[in-house]
């Protein structure tokens, strides 16, 4: 268990050491030219489009490769084709809790287009990227990056009724079963409550 819990620690800092090294902005290009994606609001957010390969992260940072980036569970990214920099997407299209692994799935290790934002305080701090569009390079057709809700629903057909996705979930209910909504237990949760009650 602890060489487990080393080997992730090596992993979350090459993570961390690479992507401030390989994912900062470039200057060689305007990226915003021809953005068609939705400003956020967000700290230093930037319109980028631009052409690149889709990548599992972790393949790329270790070694470690799975077929099919992964399957579902990695994190994936596009690797910049203009200067070979592993750009991290975070986050899909939609206004919720949702990443992008299921948009950028379809498209493992193939040559794509993308559309989106670039996130991040200031230029000596690594960017993330929010994809927005997504399409095969070239193509003129663009794809809305908002498939996580569809996958989700088709993943978990039962967890039906009204509420954002997360308040159905099973695997929140269960977590929510087990240690109560703060994850401290729940008489945490109760003394909360009291507390809320008596305010």
């Amino acid at each position: 268990m602890i060489l487990n819990l080393v080997k992730t620690a090596l992993v979350v800092t090459c993570i961390i050491v690479v992507g401030l090294s390989l994912s900062t902005p470039s200057h060689a290009q305007d990226f915003a030219k021809g953005s068609n994606a939705k400003e956020w609001g967000l700290i230093g957010e930037e319109k980028a489009t631009f052409s690149g390969k889709v990548v599992d992260i972790l393949c790329q940072l270790s070694g470690d490769c799975p077929a099919n980036c992964g399957k579902g569970i990695r994190n994936l990214g596009v690797l910049r084709s203009v200067d070979n920099k592993l750009i991290f997407v975070t986050k899909n299209s939609q206004p919720a809790f949702n990443g992008a692994t299921e948009d950028l799935l379809p498209y493992c290790g193939k040559d794509v287009d993308v559309d989106g934002v670039m996130v991040g305080e200031n230029e000596k701090i690594a960017k993330v990227f929010l994809i927005q569009f997504i399409r095969i390079g070239g193509e003129e057709k663009w794809n809305k990056a908002n498939l996580w809700t569809k996958k989700w629903q088709e993943k978990n057909p039962d967890a039906k009724g009204k509420g954002p996705w997360f308040r159905r979930d099973p695997r929140v209910a269960k977590q929510i079963k087990a240690n109560g909504y703060f994850g401290l237990g729940h008489e945490e949760d109760e003394r909360w409550r009291k507390a809320e009650e008596e305010e």
